[in-house]
């Protein structure tokens, strides 16, 4: 099982990755949509603005999520205890990311609740 922990850890990391590339190809479209809404020559400076302010907050929801997905992979391949259940409340709401964020969580949510994943993370007993 123990394997099967350290592909979790991998695959949270990828896809933390992946999540924070999405989130900041989206950052440079807000930063555009910031220079259309600062022109004086566009017409669209409140359509351009919200747009902006759209983007630039998906932006930095995703770049957030990505690190988070990256912050809790490290260690959950060194079977940290906290990040166990940090790992389950993220792969719990990655099911609702079509595809791949469900097909993590639901690795993920096996991965971590079955009988033998959970026994990594138990402490040590001298």
């Amino acid at each position: 099982m123990a394997f099967h922990v350290d592909l979790a850890g991998i695959l949270f990391i990828v896809w933390g990755a992946l999540i924070t590339l999405i989130g900041l190809s989206t950052l440079a479209l807000g930063v555009a949509a910031t220079a259309l809404a600062a022109s004086p020559s566009s017409g669209g400076q409140l359509t351009a603005g919200v747009i902006a302010a759209a983007f630039t907050t998906l932006a930095l929801i995703a770049i957030l999520w990505g690190a988070a997905h990256i912050a809790v992979g490290l260690p959950l391949r060194r079977h940290r205890h906290w990040s166990r259940l940090a790992a389950l409340m993220l792969g719990a709401v990655d099911l609702l990311l079509l595809p791949y964020g469900t097909a993590l969580g639901c690795y993920a949510l096996w991965v971590l609740l079955h009988h033998g994943g959970r026994r990594l993370f138990e402490p040590v007993r001298h």
